[in-house]
């Protein structure tokens, strides 16, 4: 849905919310990247938040987005289920600081995808194609 780091202001406000009842949050395919995951995390580590899956799945996460989603974890042991880092390359560094936060029953999903997954946009589906005339038929 086209959305950027800077709608994850809003998203951390919401997730801070006393009257919040956001449980599943799916932001897969975005351009969130480490800026959209640390307004994100100041959400997470919010005593108010209920949330209990987050999909950020080929955001375009980096080691400091884990760190910074590693920290909120640890300063409020949330209600966070599974997190989703699925095609990002958070770097062996940001799994160990994730698997820092020991939490009992989070699940975290981790498969670097390759580089293809952290371009931007519809490149990211892209492939490059040589076509040699003399064989085509």
């Amino acid at each position: 849905c086209n959305l950027t780091e800077g709608c994850c202001d809003v998203l951390g406000s919401v997730l801070r919310s006393p009257h919040s009842e956001l449980r599943d949050l799916e932001l897969r395919d975005n351009e969130l990247q480490d800026s959209g995951v640390r307004a994100l995390s100041a959400g997470l580590e919010d005593p108010h938040c209920k949330l209990q899956r987050l999909g950020l799945s080929g955001c375009r996460v980096t080691q400091r987005g884990c760190d910074s989603l590693a920290s909120a974890l640890c300063s409020n042991p949330s209600h966070l289920r599974e997190l989703d880092l699925r095609y990002n390359h958070p770097g062996d560094s940001g799994v160990r600081a994730l698997s820092a936060a020991k939490l009992d029953t989070l699940t975290l999903l981790v498969d670097h995808g390759g580089e293809n997954r952290t371009k931007p946009g519809p490149r990211k589906y892209g492939c490059q194609l040589t076509l040699d005339p003399n064989t085509a038929h």
